[in-house]
C-alpha cells in the first residue's frame, strides 16, 4: 500500500496512548489499530478530522503517500 500512516508518531510526540487517542476520537482501540497498523482499507474523513482535532495535527502528519517498495521505517 503506497499510502503510510504516522499516528505512532504523533501518539509519541504528544505522549499520548492509543487507548487515550480511541477514548477521545470515539472508535474503539481495535479500530484505531487497524488504521495505525495501515490495515484499513479506507478512512473517513470525520475520523481524521477528529484525529487531528486531537493530535493537533494535519492530515499530512498522519498520512503520505511513498513509491511501492519504499523502506517504511520512519526516523
Amino acid at each position: 500500500m503506497p499510502i503510510a500512516v504516522d499516528i505512532d508518531v504523533m501518539l509519541a510526540r504528544r505522549k499520548m496512548s492509543v487507548g487515550e487517542l480511541a477514548d477521545r476520537v470515539g472508535i474503539t482501540p481495535a479500530n484505531l489499530a487497524v488504521l495505525k497498523n495501515g490495515r484499513a482499507k479506507a478512512v473517513r474523513f470525520a475520523t481524521l478530522a477528529a484525529l487531528c482535532e486531537v493530535l493537533e495535527c494535519q492530515p499530512g502528519d498522519l498520512l503520505r503517500w511513498e513509491t511501492e517498495g519504499a523502506d517504511t521505517a520512519v526516523g
